[in-house]
């Protein structure tokens, strides 16, 4: 604990990743598990916990100054089943407003930087994580993830994170509303965030199973049959050019899972354009109808970038029925792909880490993140489990995939990931390159 807390002191004023630093209460906590035995398979191991997700006496700001001192009755469900394993609360890390960027800035706490360049996104929302992990300044994190909130930073920084299957990791809050609108219950998901896929693993052995604050939860096995080991490897992306860099990316993917023993394929999952279209007329379904009150916490920027999001992708148009008739309809269809291609690879973003704000640039920073999440949407909207890892560093910069599954199958992806990982090895953690 002394250690993380003397690399916080370090590096976080140059970072701005960690909002709230718990030294009191976890050194207190340090040295009572010192003292005993150990508890769980986590015994005294640091975590930090994304600003949205409830910790006792630590406010859920969410991001905004309409909410600094919200303070929750109970620890969300994550937070309790870390602390019940052992581990040990060491701060609460940045996001964006009300998580709904996938860059980290906001006017309650300011912008978290990428270490490796100070001109570029950590990405979002989940921004805080990554660079305290990225860093050094944390072993483990929580966020969570409706539109690539754990994967985009962990691309952004070069960290690992797992997006679970839906239902498999519960999510609840103590503060009102306590029930999510419709888009929130089925795509988002709580994630763990680390620097190695055997990290990640082990917090998703500790943190999955049926929650009753979360009636979407489900006690649904941890691991699953063998199967054949063939990947699909996904190297075009409708209605984008992959840089060279991601290309590379895929192609180091690719031959690390040969040398591991895994057959490879290029080959396309069904629809992938349409499932992006699906996924952002979800979100505006929910985001259309609170604008109004969203404006009252919201800075302009942020809510006009939902604006044109809900403009372009009207749910009026498609009709709510017709929204999820698409979304049952397309994955039935990817759960026949992964019958025969037990897991698939492809991109995190489509394209490098951005400059700070090019997200909130009108129609254009729209269009950007449009693109940038036409692989990421896949797992939300479909409730798939998704892992973010790096391959590497172009131009001062890590590149990185995902390694999906079909849904229930979380323990192939971390194993696809694992593989992956066990080749090209891992780039983190760094000291801030600036």
């Amino acid at each position: 604990m002394e250690s993380h807390l003397g690399r916080i002191e370090a590096v976080n004023g140059r970072l701005n990743a960690i909002t709230v630093v718990l030294a009191d209460s976890a050194m207190v906590a340090a040295a009572e598990a010192d003292r005993r035995e150990p508890t769980g398979p986590l015994h005294g191991v640091p975590f930090t916990i994304k600003e949205n997700i409830d910790c006792l006496d630590s406010a859920t700001t969410r991001g905004v100054p309409a909410l600094a001192d919200s303070m929750p009755l109970l620890d969300a469900p994550v937070v309790a089943r870390m602390k019940a394993a052992g581990a040990i609360p060491l701060g609460r890390t940045n996001l964006p407003e009300l998580g709904m960027r996938i860059t980290t800035d906001n006017p309650l706490h300011g912008r978290t930087l990428n270490p490796w360049n100070a001109d570029r996104t950590p990405g979002g929302s989940s921004g805080g994580e990554a660079s305290a992990l990225a860093s050094g300044m944390s072993p483990l994190g929580l966020g969570n993830d409706i539109g690539g909130s754990v994967r985009n930073p962990a691309f952004c920084c070069g960290v690992a994170s797992l997006k679970p299957s839906a239902g498999r990791i519960p999510h609840a809050s103590s503060i009102p509303p306590e029930d999510s609108r419709l888009a929130a219950q089925l795509l988002l998901a709580e994630g763990p965030m680390a620097r190695h896929v055997k990290d990640l693993r082990l917090a998703y052995e500790t943190l999955s199973g049926r929650d009753s604050r979360d009636p979407q939860s489900t006690d649904a096995p941890l691991y699953g049959p063998d199967v054949k080991k063939r990947a699909a490897i996904v190297t075009d992306i409708p209605g984008v050019e992959l840089p060279e860099s991601t290309r590379d990316a895929l192609l180091q993917a690719a031959t690390a899972l040969e040398e591991m023993g895994w057959e490879t394929v290029q080959i396309q999952p069904p629809e992938l354009a349409h499932v992006h279209e699906v996924w952002m007329h979800h979100l505006s379904a929910d985001f259309k109808p609170l604008l109004g009150d969203m404006s009252a916490v919201m800075t302009d920027a942020p809510l006009e970038f939902l604006r044109l999001l809900c403009e372009r992708n009207d749910p009026d148009t498609l009709g709510l029925a017709n929204i999820h008739a698409e979304r049952n309809r397309l994955s039935r269809l990817w759960s026949e792909f992964f019958t025969a291609n037990p897991i698939m690879v492809g991109p995190t973003w489509t394209g490098p880490q951005f400059e700070h704000d090019a997200d909130i640039n009108g129609v254009v920073g729209l269009e950007l993140a449009i693109d940038l999440l036409r692989f990421i949407s896949p797992a939300n909207v479909l409730g798939l489990p998704s892992a973010a890892i790096p391959i590497g560093v172009t131009d001062g910069l890590p590149t990185g995939v995902q390694v999906y599954a079909d849904r229930w199958r979380d323990d192939l992806a971390l194993s696809g990931a694992e593989a992956i990982e066990a080749v090209v090895g891992q780039i983190c953690p760094i000291d801030p390159r600036f």
